[in-house]
């Protein structure tokens, strides 16, 4: 189910509050959590029933082994059990996420004619995947509580996150699980979980999906892109991942504050960074910790020495790219952003001499052009891009076509009677494009305007507004992007 849809917002989510609520208030606190839980399986399988059972065998194999785990005595056995499961949880991943991009590298490599599968990505498994595996070596450390299954299966489940994040450590939410005063209905929780999540939905649906007309038009047609349209449309697929997935993000701690409960945040103004090592100290902060935690942490960190450092860098951005997809263009664009941390741990602060804002032009221009590998179906489409991006043609084609409003057009055709100029779009193209930039490099986050705003006419009147013109706004199914990953 998504969260930009008419059955979510109309029916899933009215039905969600007033159960869980109503539940709680009658004190049946299990039954409340095991509606949670019902609803949350709903949402997964909405699109395709047949996603539950991959989700709920990963949930009763995890939950299985932690248990066992709790009354393992001997370190070694433990260790065999946690290797058990890591095997498990990687092997499920790998074989619906990487099985067909390994065979067909082996079949080009050997010349080899192994069938692929042509397997449907479930949806979320990359996440959920990841939450589960913190939850297994945190159990293995001793470092989890005594929770029961409907405890554990609702914080892996929990709708909010579970399809693209944040990736949530079972500290973080099982306790507010158990929390009764987090049990009953506050307005002062409700009012900006549903401001942020309004701005989250105004992300989505009035910015990125307007940037994503303008990618998904460059992209589908590389040989006619010039210079000009080129970088375009490489800035409209830096701001549509951007307000796309942040939007998600803010939609997800929205609701979360909506019921109560507190999500962690994912996003810390990432396109003010001055360097790529700040940016992924700002972007996707929870895949960041958990690598970090689970990954560069174990291979030793920056403890043994400085070449070892950036070996284990290396590994873990390699790590991140083939985990956002299976692709060649993923692991590129992962091994970049990982020689560029080494080459800035190397440089150390004779970076620092270099004025902020050269620095910030760098580090957003690097982001632009790896942000094409990122989203290039190919490697070879990316060169193409890159190649169209220096070609020295000033031509914009049909760009503009892109920022053609629906809203604008209703208003020209059937308030003034006329045609929308030509001139129109561009200006609203122009407006576009600084707005971005502007929101995207403001000083604060959509979660601190939402927790420092006082509610009160005026912002519930903009919460409205908003709200409804988005609802409005709704057109075919415009899934996230990180639904892909």
């Amino acid at each position: 189910m998504l969260f930009n849809s008419y059955v979510f917002i109309l029916l899933f989510l009215p039905l969600c509050l007033t159960g869980y609520f109503a539940l709680n208030h009658f004190q049946r606190y299990s039954l409340a959590l095991t509606f949670l839980l019902g609803m949350s399986l709903w949402f997964y399988g909405y699109f395709n029933p047949s996603y539950l059972a991959i989700i709920v065998t990963s949930i009763v194999l995890n939950y299985g082994i932690t248990r066992l785990m709790r009354v393992t005595k001997g370190k070694a056995a433990r260790k065999v059990e946690l290797t058990a499961a890591l095997l498990a949880n990687f092997g499920i991943l790998f074989y619906f996420k990487y099985y067909d991009f390994f065979i067909s590298n082996v079949n080009s490599l050997f010349a080899a004619q192994i069938p692929l599968k042509h397997i449907v990505l479930p949806l979320g498994i990359s996440f959920f995947t990841f939450q589960q595996v913190s939850y297994v070596i945190d159990a293995y450390r001793g470092q989890t509580g005594d929770y029961s299954f409907l405890q554990y299966a609702a914080y892996v489940a929990y709708f909010p996150q579970l399809i693209a994040g944040p990736i949530v450590t079972h500290d973080e939410l099982i306790p507010q699980f158990l929390d009764e005063n987090r049990k009953r209905f506050q307005w002062e929780n409700f009012s900006p979980g549903l401001f942020l999540f309004t701005l989250g939905l105004a992300k989505k649906v009035l910015i990125a999906d307007t940037f994503g007309k303008v990618a998904d038009w460059g992209f589908g047609d590389i040989p006619g892109l010039g210079t000009v349209s080129a970088a375009l449309v490489m800035l409209a697929y830096t701001f549509q991942i951007y307000f796309d997935f942040s939007g998600y993000c803010d939609m997800a701690l929205g609701l979360g504050k909506m019921m109560n409960f507190e999500l962690p945040a994912n996003f810390d103004k990432p396109y003010r960074s001055v360097s790529i090592s700040e940016f992924w100290k700002r972007w996707h902060k929870t895949l960041t910790r958990f690598f970090t935690r689970y990954l560069y942490i174990p291979l030793g960190g920056s403890r043994k020495g400085t070449a070892r450092t950036c070996v284990n860098v290396m590994i873990v951005f390699l790590c991140s790219g083939l985990w956002h997809g299976a692709s060649w263009n993923f692991v590129l664009w992962g091994g970049i952003h990982g020689a560029c941390m080494v080459l800035e741990r190397l440089l150390g602060k004779r970076l620092e001499r270099i004025p902020a804002f050269l620095r910030w032009c760098g580090t957003f221009l690097i982001l632009n052009l790896t942000w094409v590998i990122f989203r290039a179906d190919t490697l070879s489409d990316a060169a193409a891009f890159f190649g169209r991006l220096f070609a020295g043609s000033p031509a914009v084609g049909g760009l503009t076509d892109a920022f053609r409003l629906p809203e604008i057009t209703a208003l020209f055709q059937f308030v003034l009677n006329m045609d929308v100029p030509s001139m129109i779009p561009k200006l609203i193209g122009a407006v576009f494009y600084a707005g971005a930039l502007w929101l995207a490099t403001r000083r604060e986050n959509a979660y601190d305007v939402a927790e420092n705003l006082k509610f009160g006419r005026a912002s519930m009147l903009l919460t409205a507004v908003l709200l409804v013109w988005c609802i409005l706004s709704f057109s075919g199914i415009s899934s996230f992007l990180y639904f892909n990953f």
